[in-house]
Formats: C-alpha cells, structure tokens, sequence
C-alpha cells in the first residue's frame, strides 16, 4: 500500500507539471478568461471569444499557405512535430464558424487539419503532413481593406535531416533516450510524504466521457460522438451520487481534450476503485452494418479484428490533439510491468460480466457483447476499469437510442445497478474497495 500511495503522490504532480506547462504559453488566464468549452459555455462567454469565421489552404507540394480569418487578432503558438509529420498552432479559445467538413481534406503538404478546444481556455489546430516541412512564416495580419485579421502559416518542403533539426528537444527523437534518463534521475532523488488517510471512505468512482475539444470521436451528420457520451457520463454521474454510496470523479465535465493518459492519471491519483469509460463506435462504410452496445476490458491481445480496429482508432487521440503526452517512460515501464497484475484484471473482468447482465434486460447488446483490446485508457494497474461502447452511431436504430432522453436513463440505471452489485460483492468478499 505504501508504495501505491507514493506512486500517486508522484502521478499528481506528473500531471499537475503538464497542467502548468499547457497554460504556461498563456499567461495562465484567470477564471474570469477561461470560459469551460464553446458547448458548454454560457451565451455571454461564447460572445466574447475570438471568432473563426473561415480556413483555407492554398500552394502545392513544395510550399502550403494556410488562412484562418478572425475577428480579432490573436496570439499564437506554431511549432512542428515528428512521427507522424505535423504542424500544431495553439491559439486562445477560439469560437470556430468554420463550414462543415472543412479541414477533412489537404492542399499541398497538408494532407488535413483538425481543430477544437484542447484545453479550458485554449484552442489547437493540427496539420497532418504530407512529409517533413518546416514553418517558414507565421504571423497575424491586422483588417484591412475590407479583409478581416487574418492568421497566416507558411510551410516550406524539407528534407527529413532539416525537419529533424528544427524540433524542440523535447521532440526530437535522438534525444529522448537522454531526457527520459534525465526525468528518471530528478524521480528517484525525490522524497514523498505518507499518505493521508481519504476523509471520505466511500469508493470513488471515475466517469470518462470519450474523446472531447479537438477530438470529435465517431461522427454520424450533426450528432458527433464525444457530445453524446458526455450527456451520458454526466447523466451517470447524477444517478451514481444520488444514492450517496460513492464518491464520483469526471475526466471531463465540458468539451476540453483530455489526453488519454491523463485520463488514467486521475483514476490512479484519486484512488479510484473503479474507473468506466463511455464512447459510441462506428463502423466504417462499405463495412457493413453492426449494432448494440459492447463492454471491453484490457487485454495486450485483442479478442478479434474489430476490437483490435477500435483499440487502435481509440489509442491515436493523442496524436489527433497534436502533442503526445504520453512519452513518459519512467511510468509507462512501470505500468508495463503492473499489468501482470492479476486482482485488478479478475475485478475488471467482475464489473464487466455484471455489466452486461444488467444492460441486456434494458438495453440491445452486441451479438459478441464482451471483449477485450490493448486500450491504453484502461491501464491503470490498481484501478478496476471498463469501457462502454454503448453502440454505434453508423446504425441508425443504435443512433436513436443514443439521442433519446428515455434510452440514456434506462442504460444509466442499468449500470448503476451494476455498480451497486459490484461493490456489494467486493466488499463482502474483500473488505472495503478503497
């Protein structure tokens, strides 16, 4: 127990380091100027952020212009990143009025671009490359002549030596080897306090609506994944606490981007006793036709080819959100070696079975409605963890249970009977979950 509760002392400062440096290109903007989410954000605060109103790209394959015309002139920050090839500019919050679609397809040495919130009071743009390029300009243009304050990015083609040379150190893959002994290094100088005792005794659940800001997950016209999972999450949550039994946690309560290993983070840093994560799948076109809800735990081989295909879109959202925070390799050794961890793999496979036995009476499942996959959100090696692909948004019938009201609330009680059963069994088993 004494090394479980240092190694979370040392997680939540991990995270609250990366938390300082995200803000840190910022200033740190106050509660007052870190509206929570275009979505989420009251009318008023929407109104006073910046507005995208068009993007566009032009040039070939040698140089790229990328536009962005505001209503403001803006801040930002542009720098490239390598393996994938690619481009990130962060801005403040942005409210984006962009056309539908816009960014799916590239120009030039831009294959596509991303954009979103990735973080309260900060907005990213990622270009996906063709190849290595570096940023031969940037700036923003002040309105004139009619024209509005434009932001401006010029992309130069390079060769794979010079783009490697124009990466931060951080980035750069010869010296990585040498940071990462470095971190370790300043990790084992490092002495922790005890653990305090939790004032709260009740088992703490975490809820981790998917994906969110610049990761929209699945699409299906208007109705994008990473909202209709947070409507859930939330719903969840309210009915989890309404019987007072346990404590519950939210990897996001808006739509702000949550790299996925910060979302095993404070699972771990809270002492969860059970960590559940929600999304929607679909399936791509000409694939055919799947519906029903799954529930999957972890597994380092996939129990067959789909859940294999949705581990692996569901593990690039880092990449989506454009800077990977999960290369740290003082932790994520450790976790390799903790995955052998049998207790917390038997109890996850627990909370699963029970699962599924309380969402078939109220909900249509999956032909093949348990599975397991290498998802890197449910790693944590002492957290009891799920994920819940309540359907797909590809299917028409398992989209309208996902928009109706009556639908979420008769899931949500379903697996908040799970949850009841599952501590009931655990602590009469094992004594008190935390």
């Amino acid at each position: 127990m004494e090394s479980r509760a240092n190694h979370r002392i040392l997680l939540g400062g991990a995270l609250l380091c990366a938390a300082a440096l995200a803000f840190a290109w910022t200033g740190g903007p106050s509660a007052a100027e870190s509206p929570q989410g275009n979505q989420s954000a009251p009318a008023a605060a929407i109104a006073k952020l910046p507005v995208a109103s068009g993007a566009r790209l032009a040039g070939d394959g040698k140089q790229t212009r990328f536009i962005l015309d505001l209503d403001r002139k803006i801040e930002f920050r542009a720098f490239p990143l390598g393996d994938p090839y690619r481009v990130v500019v962060d801005i403040p919050q942005v409210d984006f009025q962009l056309d539908a679609g816009i960014g799916a397809t590239g120009r030039g040495l831009v294959k596509a671009f991303r954009y979103g919130l990735v973080m309260p009071g900060g907005s990213r743009i990622v270009f996906d490359l063709t190849g290595p390029a570096k940023i031969a300009n940037s700036y923003v243009l002040d309105a004139a002549n009619g024209q509005p304050p434009r932001l401006v990015l010029d992309l130069e083609e390079v060769d794979r030596a010079s783009f490697v040379q124009s990466l931060a150190s951080q980035n750069r893959p010869e010296l990585k080897p040498a940071i990462a002994d470095a971190n370790a290094a300043v990790a084992a100088t490092e002495t922790t306090p005890a653990a305090l005792p939790p004032a709260d005794p009740r088992p703490l659940i975490v809820i981790d609506p998917g994906h969110g800001g610049i990761d929209n997950g699945t699409q299906s016209g208007e109705q994008l994944e990473k909202t209709l999972v947070l409507a859930f999450g939330l719903a969840l949550r309210d009915r989890v606490e309404q019987s007072g039994k346990y404590r519950v946690v939210m990897t996001r309560t808006d739509d702000t981007f949550i790299p996925l290993n910060d979302r095993v983070k404070i699972a771990r840093t809270q002492g969860a006793a059970l960590f559940v994560s929600i999304h929607a799948d679909a399936l791509p076109r000409r694939e055919g036709d799947a519906q029903g809800a799954t529930i999957y735990t972890l597994s380092d081989k996939a129990s067959d080819a789909e859940a294999e295909r949705l581990a692996d879109a569901e593990n690039k959202a880092d990449a989506i959100g454009g800077v990977n925070l999960t290369d740290e390799p003082t932790e994520v050794a450790d976790i390799l070696i903790d995955l052998a961890q049998r207790e917390t793999k038997a109890f996850s496979n627990r909370f699963a079975r029970l699962l599924m036995k309380e969402m078939k009476t109220t909900v249509r499942m999956h032909k093949n409605p348990l599975k397991s996959a290498g998802f890197r959100v449910l790693k944590a090696p002492d957290v009891p963890s799920v994920l819940v692909e309540l359907g797909y948004v590809s299917n028409k019938g398992d989209l309208e249970h996902l928009v109706s009201e009556s639908w979420r609330n008769k899931t949500v009680g379903s697996m908040a009977e799970a949850i009841d059963a599952f501590f009931a069994k655990r602590m009469a088993t094992a004594g008190p979950a935390n």
